[in-house]
């Protein structure tokens, strides 16, 4: 290993350690998370439920289940928990980009401003 690559591995690992000052960026990039994070959350939690409700009445349809649980018509029941799954499923990404765009409107102006200090200063 010579000179320059036990430098740079140095400054590298050196640089963990060293206490770092917040600036303007790392407060840009905490906005743009608190503005992205709770459409993500509710996107993922919302169509992980979808996706149980449609495989749930998918079951229901495709093995003996609904014979265990003494449900008379399992075809019907099933195509109709299916349907809602199937249905939670689409409007999913709808209301993901409902809540996104109510979040980015309400944080847009402090963004904005931040942005446009960091790009005068850099």
């Amino acid at each position: 290993m010579n000179k320059t690559d036990q430098e740079f591995l140095v400054s590298k690992i050196r640089a963990q350690y060293v206490e770092k000052t917040p600036t303007e960026l790392d407060e840009l990039k905490v906005l743009d998370n608190q503005v992205k994070r709770p459409a993500n959350v509710f996107a993922y939690l919302f169509g992980s439920v979808a996706a149980l409700i449609m495989g749930a009445g998918m079951s229901l349809v495709m093995t003996d289940l609904a014979a265990t649980l003494g449900i008379v018509n399992p075809m019907l029941w099933g195509v109709i928990i299916g349907a809602v799954g199937l249905v939670a499923a689409v409007v999913n990404y709808p209301i993901y980009k409902k809540i996104l765009g109510a979040r980015r409107r309400k944080y847009a102006s402090v963004i904005l401003a931040l942005s446009d200090n960091i790009m005068k200063v850099g």
